[in-house]
């Protein structure tokens, strides 16, 4: 599989420019996955400004580690979907209710609305929406503590 032919790097400014293969340079680039819980690293699409699509990678694996690397951190940039890995507690079985929670960026806090903001994605693939729009990933509800579970399970 040969690599794309496209050149990334950031300017003075932070903003990712996209040199395509014509020589043209395509400043405040944005990517986007395709799919970013079934195959986050599959397809992935750089946008101009406008949406319009400059560059398609099928796989980060097929970038040399310097252009990879851009792409994972502006993906990161762009996305913001903390995994859910433990219920410590929740304030009320009825909602709103509170949930005291562990997440792969540290434990937190949040409001959930009501049963309808936790929206099951596939077997054991969740989405938990807080109150302020921010979605929680839980990837596998099975392999979550029993306590957790439990808890979930009173929403689900």
């Amino acid at each position: 599989m040969s690599a794309p032919d496209f050149d990334l790097q950031r300017d003075a400014f932070g903003r990712l420019v996209l040199t395509d293969a014509q020589g043209h340079a395509h400043v405040g680039v944005a990517a986007v996955r395709a799919f970013p819980i079934g195959a986050p690293d599959e397809g992935i699409s750089l946008v101009d400004g406008d949406g319009h699509e400059l560059a398609w990678v099928p796989r980060l694996g097929a970038l040399d580690e310097d252009r990879r690397a851009l792409l994972v951190e502006a993906l990161e940039q762009r996305e913001f979907m903390p995994r859910l890995l433990r219920v410590r507690g929740v304030s009320s079985f009825v909602t709103p209710s509170t949930w005291e929670v562990d997440t792969d960026r540290g434990p937190t806090r949040f409001v959930l609305k009501g049963e309808e903001d936790i929206r099951r994605l596939g077997p054991g693939l969740l989405i938990v929406n807080d109150a302020h729009g921010v979605q929680y990933l839980i990837q596998d509800l099975m392999a979550m503590d029993r306590h957790s579970r439990k808890l979930l399970d009173r929403f689900l």
